[in-house]
């Protein structure tokens, strides 16, 4: 019977047909695969004996809001509004596999339980709108493998837990959002597995509670992917380790707690925030995975140095250095020790001269203690024991000066080369502006000789860049010119 009302219900001329029921129930099968129906369906607060076979539907839109459910085959279905399935209880599996959803997808407030497999099978779906969860409550594995969703994902204050069915909570591989990713105050019990998103906006996963599988040593996967700014900050607890290697940003947004350990070999930024101290975002280099990651700190150094903080960019260079130091053997560790000490690995010169300079003092003042006990010996200064004192003066002199002219040479040159570098990126960005203002110069030429060309004129001539000819075109008669004696007029007069 309700299958003959979804197919050929009455229909007057001028109105719209729809279906609207509210706390039915729906003992018997509703068989509704391939099935074209024409007009809205309003099923809300109802309750389903069996599980609703939905396969191939196409209706206008569709809505079970509040209503129980033991399951929902709906693979390759066609809505062309909404289909909202807020509150409703799904005691199995939820099946929108290459589903097409013109509008938004509602599953706010609503409970999917399911003792084996996957709960909630949204994989290579296409929702045109958003994709409302907020606050969605999973038992079970989700699958979001390959959707399209062209608005945004809300995920707030959902509730995914797989440890009685998978070692992942959520997976979303190669998911595409147009816009942003909202999914604070996110709990998950299972790896939450974001490989390979796109995410031009926000992908926010603050304030969230993540905990690995028994089988699986990842909380949270973002490997691969490419996001406008990712926010993990303030959570409340992540166990297990953080995967975000390969992945491209352009602000990462991360501040303490950090995660216990992480992965982040091949993860590039262009921004940091919020503006934490540079010895807290270490600390987070220092967990990494997989041990030194040279790239991290290269990573970590340039982001300080396209805002102009030098002195954190340093320190970060210095920190790289010190943890390569721990994978060396006893005797490189032990030059290492000796250059931290003395240069601060060459990037911190002033240190090393301050030593050379105490070095040669200690030196001078051992040799004239020598010189002058051996001339305490003689009664006399004599002429003899003058070239061994000025020879000592000398050397000591000579030495000293000969070495702070280097340091200072050196120095010098650091300072050039780096004003070098950077006049040629200023000269290298005037040269582009002015090869742009040049090219669109010829773009609006070209466009008015097309403009002439359609009525008929002329086109222009090109303006000639030799002065001798723009100096014969400002004077086309060939008139004589005035002359420099302050009888201009009547020259002209004659």
């Amino acid at each position: 019977m309700l299958k003959a009302l979804l197919v050929a219900a009455p229909q007057e001329d001028g109105e719209t047909a729809a279906l609207n029921m509210s706390g039915a129930r729906i003992t018997g099968e509703l068989n509704l695969n391939h099935t074209v129906v024409k007009h809205p369906v309003w099923l809300d607060g109802c309750y389903f004996d069996v599980v609703p076979e939905c396969y191939g539907l196409r209706v206008p839109e569709l809505s079970l809001s509040g209503s129980t459910l033991p399951g929902l085959r709906a693979d390759t279905s066609r809505v062309d509004g909404d289909l909202n399935l807020s509150k409703c209880s799904i005691r199995g599996p939820l099946q929108l596999a290459a589903a097409e959803i013109a509008g938004s997808l509602v599953m706010d407030n609503a409970r999917l339980t399911n003792g084996v497999a996957t709960v909630l099978q949204l994989n290579h779906a296409v929702i045109g709108r958003d994709l409302k969860a907020s606050w969605l409550q999973v038992l079970g594995y989700s699958q979001l493998e390959g959707a399209q969703v062209s608005g945004r994902v809300y995920l707030d204050h959902a509730e995914l837990d797989a440890s009685t069915t998978s070692v992942i909570a959520l997976n979303a591989h190669s998911l595409s959002v147009g816009s942003d990713f909202h999914a604070a105050y996110l709990r998950a019990n299972g790896c939450v597995d974001l490989h390979s998103v796109r995410v031009p906006g926000q992908l926010d996963l603050s304030y969230v509670d993540l905990s690995r599988a028994q089988h699986t040593t990842v909380a949270l996967r973002v490997s691969g992917a490419m996001i406008g700014e990712l926010r993990l900050r303030d959570f409340q607890s992540i166990k297990g380790s953080v995967d975000l290697r390969y992945t491209q940003l352009e602000v990462l947004h991360v501040s303490p707690p950090w995660p216990g350990t992480v992965q982040l070999n091949g993860l590039t930024y262009s921004e940091l925030a919020p503006s934490n101290p540079v010895e807290h975002r270490l600390r987070m280099l220092e967990g990494d995975e997989d041990g030194y990651v040279p790239f991290a700190y290269e990573q970590l150094a340039a982001a300080y140095r396209r805002i102009g903080d030098d002195r954190s960019a340093l320190l970060v260079q210095l920190a790289k250095h010190r943890r390569h130091r721990t994978t060396l053997p006893w005797y490189g560790r032990l030059w290492g020790y000796i250059q931290d000490a003395t240069a601060g690995y060459g990037f911190r010169p002033l240190r090393a001269a301050v030593l050379i300079v105490i070095a040669l003092l200690v030196v001078a003042w051992f040799s004239t203690r020598v010189v002058l006990s051996d001339i305490s010996g003689h009664a006399e200064l004599g002429p003899a024991d003058a070239p061994p004192l000025v020879a000592a003066i000398v050397s000591i002199g000579t030495v000293s000066g000969v070495l702070i002219g280097g340091i200072l040479a050196g120095l010098a040159k650091f300072v050039r080369a780096r004003g070098q570098n950077e006049s040629d990126i200023i000269r290298a960005r005037g040269q582009t502006d002015a090869d742009l203002i040049r090219a669109q110069a010829e773009m609006k030429r070209a466009e008015a000789d097309v403009i002439r060309a359609r009525m008929g004129l002329p086109s222009a001539e090109p303006v000639s860049t030799d002065p001798s000819a723009a100096a014969g075109a400002g004077n086309p008669q060939n008139l004589p010119a005035l002359s420099g004696n302050g009888d201009g007029a009547a020259g002209v007069a004659e």
